[in-house]
């Protein structure tokens, strides 16, 4: 893997963990400020209702997407130095996960009305 590579990938994992982080608090109104700031941003349909089951499902969300960041962190780091000879099979796989969240959720924000976020999904991994 080159340098550059390697740099661009864990500032994207940073940046995931970091919105999952956002999206964790958003289970309590006290710790909701991230999310009213993400959600003023991304600027959906309509007002957010924040009721039980929108906070859950933050919870959620945030939870898998802090563990997805973590994950991948941990196999771009583990495979830096051996990317070039034994590993390629395993980015190939990196690749298509990568490309796979990309095409689902850039998808689903502009058929849900929320385009800003597929936006932000094409700028920050390149």
């Amino acid at each position: 893997m080159t340098r550059q590579w390697h740099t661009q990938m864990t500032i994207w994992c940073g940046a995931v963990m970091l919105f999952g982080l956002v999206m964790t608090g958003g289970a309590f109104d006290a710790t909701s400020a991230g999310v009213y700031a993400l959600f003023g941003v991304l600027a959906g349909p309509g007002p957010t209702a924040y009721d039980p089951a929108l906070r859950f499902s933050m919870a959620l969300i945030g939870a898998v997407t802090l563990g997805w960041g973590a994950t991948l962190l941990a196999v771009v780091r583990g495979t830096a130095d051996v990317f070039a000879s034994q590993t390629a099979p395993l980015w190939r796989m990196i690749t298509f996960a990568v490309l796979m969240w990309f095409v689902i959720d850039s998808g689903l924000s502009i058929a849900t009305g929320f385009w800003r976020n597929a936006v932000s999904n094409s700028v920050l991994p390149g």
